[in-house]
């Protein structure tokens, strides 16, 4: 046992001028790969929560004998409901979920059709929030890029970013009671 420690004395360690000099950038590494992660987290919480909202906006809606008048204004109930629960899931009501998320807005709109429901789901994000990458202007640090180097820099410096998702949803259309053919 002393031979080991006696092998482990006799190495020479690590200078600790690297170290120190290269932390910041290992930190500023880890740093913008978690806000690039939070991005994919967010989209994938954005999907999943717009096809419970779908689903159940479908449920909830309906054009029937029972129902013949306009059932807007029980919709909107739903609507709210259904808001509030993707509110919940997305992380709106958790101060370091919606910190990490850089979370700031959540709106639903429903367009109806004789065909389809058209739900849009929209999340507005805050800046990243990445301030050592903000302190050249746009047109340095995108000189020689597509736009696309502008829509990322704007995401990252100046507004944020606004996710978008559509789901088409097919009417429950009963506009007359449903009988079987043959049992009458």
């Amino acid at each position: 046992m002393s031979g080991l420690f006696g092998l482990l004395r006799k190495r020479k360690g690590q200078a600790t001028t690297e170290v120190v000099l290269l932390f910041p950038v290992f930190m500023l590494i880890v740093f913008v790969t978690a806000k690039i992660f939070a991005l994919l987290v967010l989209v994938q919480k954005l999907e999943i929560s717009s096809y419970y909202a779908a689903r159940r906006w479908q449920l909830e809606s309906h054009k029937n004998a029972n129902f013949f008048s306009n059932d807007d204004a029980m919709l909107q109930v739903g609507k709210s409901s259904i808001k509030e629960v993707i509110k919940g899931y997305i992380g709106f009501n958790e101060p370091s979920v919606r910190g990490f998320l850089n979370l700031k807005d959540l709106q639903i709109s429903v367009v109806r059709t004789q065909v389809w429901q058209v739900m849009t789901i929209t999340v507005t994000t805050n800046p990243a929030g990445v301030k050592i990458l903000c302190r050249w202007p746009k047109s340095q640090v995108c000189s020689g890029f597509k736009s696309d180097c502008g829509v990322g820099y704007d995401y990252l410096c100046v507004s944020g970013g606004t996710l978008e998702t559509i789901k088409y949803i097919p009417n429950r259309d009963r506009p007359i009671q449903f009988q079987l053919p043959g049992l009458q």
